[in-house]
């Protein structure tokens, strides 16, 4: 579905009404959506999160993974969101917060299919924000805020140095193997082993409940395999690898078999 954000303006927009349904279509083909702090305790009984780096500007983000193959959302089926959560960069739609002549504006995707003629207006007769945007503008202030934590939160989990690359090993119900890469999560190692004094700060900052909550989300893969199995492509399994801990691993291993192969001559 093509998007066009513009600003919205209420002489432009005045006319404009917006369901009132939960109608989340517009997502079935997002396999990735931004994921913020204030929502991390609500996401992780639901919906795995990891981190994803981009590669142009070295930035890590935070997102829920919402399928396993790209363009695909398991957690939309069926014509209905399939979780009891939702998250706040779907629920914002079609309303996002982006830069505008040098400052922070709100704009509205004009052609969403969530813009009706039988919905709710946006503005009143006399041009004001009618219930419906007031509420929406109020939501999009806690998500702007909530954003602005989180990025301070991964900064200060990279100046940590607390994440490790992933890997999702995937095997499908007609058995082919494959391996997901992009990813990264909490290294629970490097983590335990913070001096006293980091763990106190990640305390105080609020910090330490968002990084349990990012590592227990990772359990909910298996939610994945169970709504896979309502599409013509099933998952049997999905198994997490930290790819430095297999690595070292297999290192140890190796030089334990070279000394007892030393040994042995």
């Amino acid at each position: 579905m093509a998007m066009n954000y513009v600003p919205l303006d209420k002489a432009v927009h005045k006319d404009i009404k917006l369901s009132t349904k939960n109608d989340f279509a517009f997502t079935q083909n997002t396999h990735l959506a931004a994921a913020s702090i204030r929502e991390f305790a609500q996401l992780a009984g639901a919906i795995p999160m990891v981190f994803i780096k981009d590669e142009q500007t070295g930035n890590h983000h935070t997102v829920c993974m919402l399928g396993i193959e790209k363009e695909s959302n398991l957690y939309f089926a069926e014509g209905r969101w399939q979780a009891p959560q939702v998250p706040m960069n779907i629920q914002r739609y079609p309303f996002d917060i982006r830069p505008d002549n040098g400052n922070l504006g709100v704009f509205i995707d004009d052609a969403s299919t969530l813009i009706t003629d039988d919905g709710a207006p946006l503005f009143t007769a006399e041009g004001e924000a009618a219930d419906l945007l007031k509420n929406r503008l109020e939501f999009l202030d806690f998500l702007a805020n909530s954003e602005r934590l989180t990025q301070e939160f991964i900064t200060k989990v990279v100046e940590l140095d607390l994440l490790t690359e992933i890997e999702i090993r995937m095997v499908t119900d007609a058995g082919e193997r494959r391996a997901i890469t992009g990813m990264l999560s909490i290294d629970e190692n490097k983590l335990f082993n913070l001096p006293d004094e980091e763990i106190l700060t990640l305390h105080k900052k609020g910090f330490s409940g968002a990084i349990y909550a990012l590592m227990m989300s990772l359990s909910q893969l298996n939610r994945l395999v169970e709504l896979s199995n309502k599409t013509d492509k099933p998952i049997r399994s999905l198994q997490i690898v930290n790819l430095a801990a297999e690595a070292a691993a297999k290192a140890k291993a190796l030089a334990e078999k070279e000394a007892e192969a030393a040994d042995k001559a």
